[in-house]
């Protein structure tokens, strides 16, 4: 498959986002920094925090490797998270996540724990991604390494995996 992109085609990629992880990491960073974060299309306190301007299928960067460049949209982004509430919260939050250019995956949050769901459903996503062929290039938005044996294993399939995380 590298063979044929050597030619001047573009690597295809897609984006999984941890938005669990990435709006506590995006919050505490806020807060640190002073920074108000206001409720609307990009933010949404507890359920998701996003870029604004910056749509899910759109790149994150712009990646050269070898010379080879990425698609300028990708092929699927999705966005896992969890809310608390009621069925009516977890579809609106389906809603905002879907007009910001996300396949929103949103799981019921239990109001004494975090969820699970949503790493291993991300987890479950690359990697089923991955051995179909579905993608060269992963965007992993996260907080933590929790992923390391994730993207160890991209790797191993010959995927290209960019991470990117507040500091």
């Amino acid at each position: 498959m590298m063979g044929s992109m050597a030619n001047g085609a573009h690597l295809r990629w897609m984006a999984f986002v941890d938005g669990e992880n990435f709006k506590i990491r995006g919050q505490e960073l806020a807060k640190s920094e002073d920074i108000t974060l206001i409720g609307g299309d990009y933010f949404r306190r507890d359920e998701f925090l996003w870029f604004p301007g910056k749509a899910g299928f759109q790149a994150l960067g712009n990646v050269s490797v070898s010379g080879l460049r990425h698609d300028e949209r990708g092929r699927r982004s999705y966005y896992y998270t969890s809310v608390q509430g009621s069925d009516e919260d977890l579809a609106e939050a389906k809603r905002r996540l879907y007009r910001l250019g996300f396949d929103p995956q949103v799981f019921k949050r239990p109001k004494t724990r975090h969820s699970k769901g949503v790493d291993i459903a991300l987890t479950r996503d690359m990697l089923c991604h991955a051995f179909r062929g579905n993608y060269d290039l992963a965007y992993l938005v996260a907080g933590d390494g929790d992923y390391l044996p994730l993207v160890e294993e991209l790797k191993r399939l010959g995927k290209i995996v960019h991470v990117a995380f507040f500091l």
